[in-house]
């Protein structure tokens, strides 16, 4: 029997220093047993809470507030990507990679409409789930490489599909500008941070303040619109 949301002893409240602080959310125990391990082997992040539900996983993460949560497409109930949906409205600044046993193009689009940092195959070998956490949380997105350009069509095909309107980047100041188009060019914000000789938490604080204006819920929306509203020097 699956046994029930559980929290790490010393995981509450402000971010640690000892690492990357992560939740897993699974309907499956041995799989977040597992997951528990990879995710701790390096030492680089540590488990601080697992769910194995969705509703689960919203109220886990709206108490502990970790840095990234691993969250199944698919459990019981409230699923994965309704979750993260739910999760993003309440605690927008946690990273949140989707996982999954399928690389059904549907859910991936789904997963970063509803402000996914990212989407991983279940069965990619340890280092990369840390790697990936790593990166997550230094503010990139992960997506396969081979879903990629599925992915960036299918937000072009919506856009083109939406009635025209007012560029909402008319709304930006001119900095928000410049980190948008460093965004949209894949730079992590540490990355963004020393390219415009900015502290890291200006530079979240920016991202942010992008993605509500734009109304948009991921970097990778904000990339794709940086590109729609040829705001790129490289573009056309």
């Amino acid at each position: 029997m699956d046994e029930p949301t559980r929290e790490v002893p010393g995981g509450h409240g402000d971010r640690d220093p000892r690492g990357i602080r992560v939740v897993i959310a699974d309907d499956h125990q041995m799989y977040r047993q597992g997951m528990a391990i990879v995710v701790e082997l390096d030492g680089v992040a540590r488990v601080v809470g697992q769910a194995s539900t969705g509703d689960e996983a919203v109220e886990l993460c709206r108490r502990l507030r970790p840095d990234v949560v691993l969250m199944d497409v698919r459990m019981p109930g409230v699923g994965g990507i309704e979750a993260c949906r739910r999760l993003h409205g309440l605690e927008p600044d946690i990273r949140i990679l989707m996982l999954t046993m399928s690389d059904d193009e549907g859910d991936l689009f789904e997963a970063i409409k509803a402000g996914a940092s990212g989407y991983l195959l279940k069965d990619l070998p340890g280092e990369e789930v840390s790697e990936a956490i790593r990166r997550v949380h230094d503010g990139q997105a992960i997506i396969p490489p081979g879903m990629a350009a599925t992915l960036l069509q299918e937000f072009s095909r919506l856009a083109q599909e939406e009635p025209a309107g007012a560029d909402d980047s008319a709304h930006l100041t001119e900095r928000e500008v410049e980190v948008l188009r460093l965004v949209a060019r894949g730079l992590a914000n540490r990355e963004i941070a020393d390219a415009l000789g900015i502290a890291e938490n200006t530079v979240k604080n920016h991202v942010r303040n992008i993605l509500e204006k734009l109304h948009i819920h991921s970097r990778v929306e904000a990339a794709v619109y940086a590109h729609r509203q040829r705001l790129m020097p490289t573009d056309e």
